[in-house]
């Protein structure tokens, strides 16, 4: 499949979804309400069957929190980057995906430990890497910490 025929899919899948067709990637945003039902649709449809999730990155856009997916397909040898993010700072939530692909598990949890992104429905939802009782998010633009002099 092409990327000019991936980006049609999605968008039969998702008219709102912002699409673009990069060097090597599609790129596809979509708000987080629909990033679990189009996660769903790139894996189980036999068109595009994105069985492999090989990278999920939390952002911090500035007045943005997100996420960044990149997957493969194994069976197509095509990839995809998906993209969803959240203007709320103070509890940022969004639909875990590891119903849909299982490494999502281990990801989503250094993602809610390095930025505070909460994933809804995940399993197993507490820091992975830092201590129980650290305060803050170091990763994210807006993190500070006095006593190691941090300062971003």
């Amino acid at each position: 499949m092409s990327n000019e025929e991936l980006t049609q899919k999605i968008k039969f899948f998702e008219p709102d979804a912002e699409t673009a067709i990069g060097s090597q990637y599609v790129t596809v945003t979509v708000s987080p309400d629909k990033l679990n039902d189009l996660a769903k649709k790139l894996k189980e449809s036999e068109d595009t069957f994105f069985d492999y999730l090989f990278c999920l990155t939390g952002m911090d856009w500035g007045d943005n929190l997100g996420v960044v997916y990149h997957l493969d397909s194994t069976k197509y040898h095509h990839n995809l980057v998906l993209k969803t993010k959240t203007t709320d700072r103070e509890h940022p939530a969004i639909d875990s995906v590891c119903d849909i692909w299982k490494t999502a598990e281990f990801l989503e949890r250094e993602v809610f430990d390095l930025f505070g992104i909460t994933f809804n429905n995940h399993p197993d939802m507490r820091r992975i890497f830092l201590e129980d009782d650290w305060k803050g998010y170091p990763l994210r633009k807006d993190y500070v910490d006095k006593e190691n002099i941090v300062e971003r």
